[in-house]
């Protein structure tokens, strides 16, 4: 007779102990068992940090509880619901048509429900060969870029603005509500920042940028470039200078990585709830350079000039389309009694307003024309006495000190090749005058 295979129940105890120890599931090294009841708890082998230690490690869930969710959105950031709610065959996801805008050099993509998607190339609208947006996609594409949370929030104050980052690029999005239906603007951002030398930047500008302190402006249209000029400029602080570095943006467009500074960038809404709280508390978090996203309201220029007369540098955007008019913008935001105690501070705080536009070139891509202005001494004197005419026309003979209006930075590209007269007229905010310069008459 064949002899039989011993059973749990006819093992000896000490081979069935080996065999039970065997068939349990390992358990991980690293967390330890709970202590039984009213035992003792072991002291800790390493020195706990002065703040409450169980805030800062959390202890393994007990058996059979859900896991917690994670406390940043994957990408896409409603997973499932985007995993279920696809765009309408034949429709591009929100990735594919960022990713192909990206590739041909388009700065802008505009998507609305019941419209062609369109794309701005260097300047130009231009259709799109996509299929009408319906609905059920227009949705798809929501749930790609926002959190539920988000969406209801857009859906509560009809409009949102945010950014979103891809493996090639950075959007910034802007989704509003229209007659025709919801619609998206996202404007797209290289993750590489241009420096000047790349942007062809007029050589004033890393004088300007090496400033201690004052303000400086950066103004222009929407999608003039204000934001790649900045961040060429604080690119070229970051790697030149050891200073502290704080932007406040709304949203952050380009990511600096601290070099040679140190750089701190915040976000409305994400990092701090109110602009004006952050740049106030930016006073007091040891800055050099303080760069404001956009001057919006009085209350924002009083505390970015209060920041320039005591000792940081300031920069910040307007959208004003010349450097004298960038003047007479900020004095408009104060009554006819400030504006006098206004013109002195300004005269005191600012460094440089450099107004700037685009152009396309003769090779089908864009350039900068820049209006520069320098506050000299002398242009000082004219701010204090409210002398805007004389400051434009020193301007225009202040070339030494890299001063240069709209005009003769059209008529120089025109003559380096690099615009048509045409455009060179189109572009100028004076055409007579252009129109005489091309002409040999000035």
């Amino acid at each position: 007779m064949t002899e039989s295979l011993p059973t749990p129940s006819n093992r000896d105890p000490e081979t069935a102990a080996r065999t039970r120890e065997s068939t349990r599931p390992l358990r991980r090294p690293s967390v330890a068992p709970p202590p039984p009841p009213g035992a003792k708890t072991a002291k800790p082998t390493h020195s706990p940090s002065p703040k409450n230690l169980k805030v800062a490690v959390a202890p393994p869930p007990p058996p059979g509880a859900k896991a917690a969710k994670p406390t940043h959105s994957p990408s896409p950031k409603n997973l499932k619901v985007a995993e279920k709610l696809k765009p309408t065959p034949g429709h591009p996801t929100l990735k594919q048509l960022i990713y192909d805008a990206f590739k041909a050099g388009n700065s802008d993509i505009h998507l609305g429900v019941n419209e062609v998607p369109r794309m701005r190339d260097r300047g130009e609208m231009i259709l799109t060969e996509y299929p009408i947006t319906d609905t059920r996609t227009f949705n798809s594409w929501l749930y790609e870029v926002l959190t539920e949370e988000e969406i209801q929030k857009f859906k509560t104050t009809l409009e949102f603005d945010g950014a979103t980052q891809y493996d090639f690029a950075r959007v910034r999005i802007n989704i509003f509500e229209t007659l025709r239906g919801p619609a998206i603007v996202m404007r797209i951002i290289p993750l590489k920042i241009l420096t000047l030398e790349q942007l062809k930047a007029p050589e004033v500008f890393k004088a300007i940028s090496d400033a201690h302190k004052g303000l400086i402006l950066v103004t222009g249209p929407t999608g003039s470039g204000k934001s790649t000029t900045m961040a060429a400029m604080v690119d070229y602080i970051n790697k030149n200078h050891a200073k502290h570095i704080i932007t406040i943006e709304d949203p952050i467009e380009f990511i600096h990585q601290s070099r040679k500074s140190l750089i701190k960038q915040r976000e409305v809404g994400i990092h701090t709830r109110k602009f004006d709280n952050a740049l106030k508390a930016a006073l007091r978090e040891d800055p050099d350079v303080i760069l404001i996203g956009e001057m919006r309201d009085r209350e924002t220029v009083n505390t970015a000039l209060k920041a320039a007369q005591t000792g940081h540098l300031v920069m910040g955007t307007l959208h004003t389309n010349s450097a004298v008019k960038t003047l007479e913008r900020i004095l408009s935001l104060y009554s006819a009694e400030e504006q006098d105690a206004m013109r002195m501070a300004m005269s005191e705080s600012i460094v440089s307003i450099i107004s700037q536009g685009l152009c396309r070139t003769t090779d089908g891509k864009r350039a900068a024309y820049h209006d520069i202005l320098i506050n000299t001494e002398t242009i000082k004197d004219y701010i204090r006495q409210g002398k805007n005419d004389e400051i434009f026309e020193l301007m225009k003979e202040g070339e030494f000190d890299g001063m240069i209006t709209s005009n003769l930075s059209l008529f120089n590209l025109y003559q380096q090749g690099r615009i048509t007269e045409e455009t060179a007229l189109e572009k100028s905010p004076t055409p007579n005058e252009m129109a005489q310069m091309l002409r040999g008459r000035i």
